[in-house]
């Protein structure tokens, strides 16, 4: 049975090899590439628009087009596009598998990275701790307690030079293999500054990547514990909207509800004018953020989320009306 990583690679360079009869086909990041669809043919107002998209989920390459609809696997698409070559990838990604040849699922156990190994699992922490009281009293569910961790000196462990070391509650950041490539610590006390992030590799502070569905809507907010009340979501945590390794026409931009917020006004500005898609919050909220709406009791934030989703002329409109509220 060829490893993991070897089927993956596998499908990615039968990828590459198809490549040439894919229109506009180019690399995104590791393991997200996009190109022309293959089925469809894509856009016919714009010859230059890419909404096919190749994505990792699981032990293989996916495919999905958000003109279309289609969604399949990176294999199926090399058929379609050359059987010649779809016949040596079937010898190349299949050897040593035959027909007969039942296959069960596995467990399935995260692997704790080595990064980790210091800290401890905030829900092996008892239940009247401050740290798992910090989660419990901001209502986060419970199916995301095994993100946070917590550490006895932050800045001794991110290597953080300072004369004041705490206890906080970590947050890891995980890439699409699931390696903690950056950090978030948060303090439960009334240490200053609330909030600190380390990198330990040269990436956008992104959180949630280990956890998204690139063929379905992806909500983009600002904190990583907003993004845990709604599906498919990530978290900037710093990062600027406008340099995300993303393309523009599959995200949903979804910012604090702070229409006085210079900084928040003009980065939304930014956003509509390169045409980003962005929530327009309706003035029945008046919570700062999603999870201060949670705590307040709104309901069916996703709901009102989807219902006020705006893009071109009618969110310049939208958003030059909010920002007078």
């Amino acid at each position: 049975m060829l490893g993991l990583l070897k089927m993956i690679h596998i499908d990615i360079s039968y990828i590459h090899r198809i490549s040439p009869y894919l229109g506009f086909f180019k690399k995104l990041r590791d393991y997200l590439y996009t190109c022309r669809c293959p089925y469809c043919g894509d856009s016919q107002k714009q010859k230059n628009k890419t909404r096919g998209y190749f994505y990792r989920k699981g032990e293989q390459m996916n495919f999905f087009c958000h003109n279309c609809g289609k969604s399949t696997t990176a294999g199926k698409v090399v058929e379609t596009v050359d059987s010649e070559i779809y016949k040596e990838y079937v010898k190349e990604r299949f050897i040593g598998t035959t027909e007969t040849e039942y296959k069960f699922d596995a467990p399935k156990f995260k692997k704790k990275d080595p990064k980790l190994k210091d800290l401890i699992p905030i829900n092996k922490l008892s239940t009247d701790h401050p740290a798992l009281q910090v989660l419990v009293n901001r209502q986060i569910p419970k199916e995301h307690y095994d993100k946070f961790f917590l550490c006895h000196k932050f800045c001794a462990w991110a290597e953080i030079s300072s004369n004041q070391d705490h206890p906080r509650l970590v947050i890891p950041f995980y890439d699409e293999d699931e390696k903690v490539f950056a950090a978030q610590g948060r303090a439960f006390g009334k240490e200053q500054p609330k909030y600190l992030t380390v990198k330990f590799d040269d990436k956008p502070k992104i959180f949630g990547l280990e956890r998204i569905d690139w063929s379905k809507k992806v909500y983009i907010v600002e904190g990583p514990i907003d993004s845990l009340f709604l599906p498919n979501a990530l978290a900037v945590a710093g990062a600027d909207f406008m340099y995300l390794p993303f393309e523009k026409e599959d995200i949903i931009v979804v910012l604090d509800n702070e229409p006085r917020s210079k900084e928040i006004v003009d980065r939304m500005t930014r956003l509509a004018e390169n045409n980003y898609s962005l929530v327009i919050w309706p003035d029945t909220i008046s919570q700062k953020d999603i999870n201060d709406m949670t705590l307040a009791g709104v309901r069916d934030i996703q709901k009102i989320i989807d219902d006020n989703i705006f893009t071109g002329l009618e969110l310049r409109m939208k958003l030059a009306a909010w920002k007078q509220i």
